[in-house]
């Protein structure tokens, strides 16, 4: 199987079909774990299947892009009450070794019932394209990253995106790029200053570029997860789940 295939295959394996024995087919006996809540290795994820069957929880994937040993997946979970929301975007990353997966990270957030843009946290393109530009877009999207939201230099914003057409799933951003300024001024406003964005995990493929990125918000550690869709070299599309880091965690592997 591809690295691709893997994945889908233990994601079907534990939140479709519930099979511990498939599951744990798939990864690692040392299965890396860092979600803060699950104890790491593969007795650890084997532990969660039966809790997510019994919620009654229900998973839809609508993006898969891969590079190298790493795998994204951008999934919604639906009935996901037990896991702190009704309706929960997901990004996760699968680290993949010697034909099983070894390392997991991952990010969730409660989904709005409305947004400034109008469009949902997973809605929106899926088409993979432009796979002979993976290495420049990804380049543009780490310039981006830096500048803007790290804040080396947020005046060539638009070097980056298209103004115009820049399509916002974060339901508290309207679209375009004054929507991604007086958005990120409010949350500054309300007390939520960044003095740290570093990027810890980058996957591109063709058209999409996902960054992890360790943050700091206002002295507490947070943790962002962001997906963008290059177009002709401009950034027009982008999705996100952005947590706080909690404190303390099932294990001693840290959120990155």
């Amino acid at each position: 199987m591809s690295a691709k295939e893997l994945v889908l295959a233990f994601f079907t394996a534990a939140f479709v079909d519930h099979d511990p024995e498939a599951v744990k087919s798939l990864v690692t006996p040392d299965y890396i774990q860092h979600n803060p809540q699950v104890p790491t290795g593969a007795e650890g994820l084997l532990g969660l299947i039966p809790l997510v069957k019994q919620s009654g929880m229900t998973v839809t994937t609508h993006r898969v892009i891969s590079e190298g040993d790493l795998v994204v997946l951008h999934s919604s979970f639906e009935n996901a009450d037990a896991f702190g929301a009704p309706t929960l975007a997901a990004f996760d990353v699968f680290r993949v070794q010697d034909g099983k997966i070894a390392e997991h990270w991952d990010n969730l957030q409660p989904v709005p019932e409305t947004s400034l843009s109008g469009r949902g946290m997973t809605d929106g393109a899926t088409e993979i394209t432009e796979r002979d530009k993976t290495a420049e877009n990804k380049a543009l999207v780490l310039g981006f990253v830096r500048d803007v939201l790290g804040g080396a230099a947020p005046e060539n914003a638009p070097t980056y995106l298209d103004p115009a057409v820049y399509m916002q799933h974060n339901p508290m951003l309207a679209d375009g790029l004054d929507g991604l300024i007086v958005g990120t001024k409010a949350w500054a406003e309300q007390g939520n200053v960044i003095t740290k964005f570093e990027p810890q995990i980058v996957v591109a493929e063709g058209n999409f570029v996902f960054v992890a990125s360790d943050a700091t918000v206002s002295d507490k550690p947070w943790a962002f997860f962001d997906l963008w869709r290059v177009e002709k070299g401009k950034i027009v599309e982008h999705w996100d789940v952005v947590a706080p880091t909690p404190a303390e965690m099932a294990h001693e592997n840290g959120k990155f």
